[in-house]
């Protein structure tokens, strides 16, 4: 009796926007470099056509996830630098803000976008600078609002200086409660270059 041929199991389809979310956690935990394809297929349980068929390459759905990054979980800088607070609480504010959002879940440490920004592919890295742009247009339009022409860039380049170190030691697993106290240390120091410029 001849056997009957075995039916092939049929993957279900991919729910592109649910691979987003999966490939997000395998990039926050470990980087753009050291996320394979293979990893990502084996996440999603498909195969790599199926994964350039969704999203082009590793680095198309690399631009997807960065984009669903700030979209859903990037600081509300329209929040914390709204106009008319006194401009170094408010900056401190970011920090602190920034130190709580880094740490608060331990597999999703530091920003994405930030860490993205040093990534040895030189495409990976170009689009996580190019998405953190607005953010960083923002911090600039706000301090340009409270300082002096000439402090501008110089303050500018302290606050996003603080707000990356927080990420990168968020990643190396300091406490929320140092990074929150670095935090204020910090906005002393602006609290005192704001009030010598007043």
């Amino acid at each position: 009796m001849a056997k009957k041929s075995a039916k092939r199991v049929r993957r279900p389809d991919l729910d592109r926007e649910r691979g987003v979310e999966i490939a997000q956690a395998l990039f926050h935990a470990r980087g753009y470099d050291a996320v394979s394809v293979a990893d990502l297929t084996e996440a999603l349980d498909i195969n790599p056509p199926s994964l350039y068929a969704a999203y082009g390459s590793k680095l198309g759905l690399f631009e997807r996830v960065l984009r669903n990054y700030t979209a859903t979980d990037f600081l509300s800088m329209d929040k914390l630098l709204a106009p008319g607070q006194n401009p170094a609480h408010a900056l401190t504010e970011l920090f602190v803000a920034a130190a709580r959002h880094y740490t608060r879940n331990p597999k999703r440490l530091g920003c994405l976008i930030t860490e993205a920004m040093r990534a040895d592919d030189p495409e990976a890295a170009a689009t996580a600078i190019a998405l953190a742009e607005p953010g960083v247009a923002a911090i600039r339009d706000y301090v340009a609002a409270h300082a002096a022409r000439e402090d501008v860039e110089r303050i500018v380049d302290y606050v996003l200086l603080n707000l990356r170190g927080l990420s990168s030691y968020a990643c190396l697993a300091y406490s929320q409660e140092k990074l929150v106290e670095c935090s204020r240390i910090a906005g002393r120091a602006l609290q005192a270059e704001f009030e010598a410029k007043a």
